[in-house]
């Protein structure tokens, strides 16, 4: 391979990436619903990109079980069974306690520093009422947990099911969040300490707490939008 052809797969192989986090967050957000038909054409004009980087990034969300492909039918979002959704919370239960143990073992100061500074918005923002706020603050505290795991796997792991879990789930516990942000700010003391039992057995009790809190959801549709607009 050729300077020039390292140049243009390089950009290729993060264009991909680039549209697979668009694709990704446009089916969590509800701009694509279950079912609907991912032509590679139109994506490619939404995303201002050719089809190479669609197609790939369709193989991808294929394989994090977004995106459903039939033969004769091609992409479409994939439709999630109850039994299926249920399932992501027993694998969040089982892996983010032993995320966050490997985060009180490897953890660096860094990682310290931005979870107790989210904390302190996540407490600040539930005693003003702010909880418009606190699920972007709640995702990007547990995402700071998986990758201060140290384990760039189990990271992305934890990260992509807490995706496949937002897509799926509304959380109809407004009430609970200034004891949910106590309880993260438990671990967080638990993670500073190097306390993995500690950190472990806390972030166990948190997803059993939250966990009742889950209520399965259709992804919304844009009013008055039909496919072809949405794509």
């Amino acid at each position: 391979m050729n300077g020039v052809d390292g140049v243009v797969n390089a950009g290729r192989r993060l264009s991909a990436q680039t549209v697979c986090s668009a694709i990704r967050d446009d089916i969590v957000n509800g701009y694509f619903a279950p079912g609907d038909r991912l032509a590679e054409e139109q994506l490619a004009k939404r995303y201002g990109v050719s089809r190479v980087p669609v197609r790939e990034a369709l193989r991808t969300l294929e394989s994090e079980g977004f995106v459903s492909t039939r033969k004769h039918a091609g992409a479409s979002v994939a439709e999630p069974s109850e039994q299926e959704a249920g399932d992501l919370l027993e694998i969040r239960a089982l892996l983010e306690p032993l995320g966050v143990a490997r985060a009180a073992e490897r953890r660096t100061e860094q990682h310290l520093r931005v979870l107790r500074g989210l904390v302190k918005l996540g407490q600040e923002r539930s005693e003003k009422g702010q909880f418009s706020d606190l699920p972007a603050l709640d995702g990007w505290f547990h995402q700071t947990l998986a990758r201060a795991s140290g384990s760039p796997s189990l990271a992305a792991l934890l990260i992509q099911l807490r995706q496949k879990i937002s897509w799926i789930y509304a959380v109809e516990s407004p009430g609970r969040w200034m004891a949910a942000w106590e309880e993260h700010g438990a671990i967080t003391d638990a993670v500073a300490r190097n306390d993995a039992e500690r950190a472990r057995r806390l972030t166990t009790a948190h997803i059993e707490r939250w966990t009742a809190a889950h209520r399965l959801r259709r992804v919304p549709r844009i009013p008055g939008a039909t496919e072809r607009e949405r794509v």
